[in-house]
């Protein structure tokens, strides 16, 4: 388990200022939507890789849970924590699809300083990031998370 401590997510630009605006707005817990079996499924933080043109590490949140079920029902529990704004964007945004996935997050932490690209995939070892995601080790998030503050 210990290395799968954190989730690296993958996350517009669009959705990421949604959340930051949020934020500042006082809510506590927020949630991202996905499709399929989407991960994380374990975790206990969850950073946020803001994908082009952006290109960083901007943040990290402490992980609630995942939760997957029929969409209607979803949104009805917990829309109000997403960054969709309404029912029809919602709607929109889904396709119709019938089974989404939520995945739940609480104190997120908006870093000032964030990883470029280039150093988080010398950070990580890496020559490029997955684009679903993926799992990091408790000290690769420990790293991470002083390289931020």
């Amino acid at each position: 388990m210990s290395d799968r401590y954190a989730f690296v997510m993958m996350i517009h630009d669009r959705w990421w200022k949604k959340f930051q605006q949020h934020l500042y707005q006082g809510q506590q817990t927020h949630a991202y939507v996905n499709f399929g079996q989407a991960p994380p499924k374990h975790a206990s933080l969850i950073f946020f890789y803001v994908t082009k043109p952006v290109g960083e590490l901007a943040g990290y949140a402490d992980f609630v849970e995942r939760q997957i079920g029929v969409a209607e029902e979803m949104w009805k529990k917990y829309g109000r924590e997403s960054a969709l704004d309404s029912n029809k964007q919602y709607e929109e945004f889904t396709k119709n699809r019938e089974r989404v996935v939520f995945i739940r997050f609480k104190d997120l932490f908006v870093t000032s300083t964030p990883i470029p690209l280039n150093d988080l995939l010398i950070a990580l070892h890496k020559q490029r990031l997955a684009r679903n995601g993926f799992y990091i080790s408790r000290k690769t998030a420990e790293m991470l998370m002083t390289l931020m503050a």
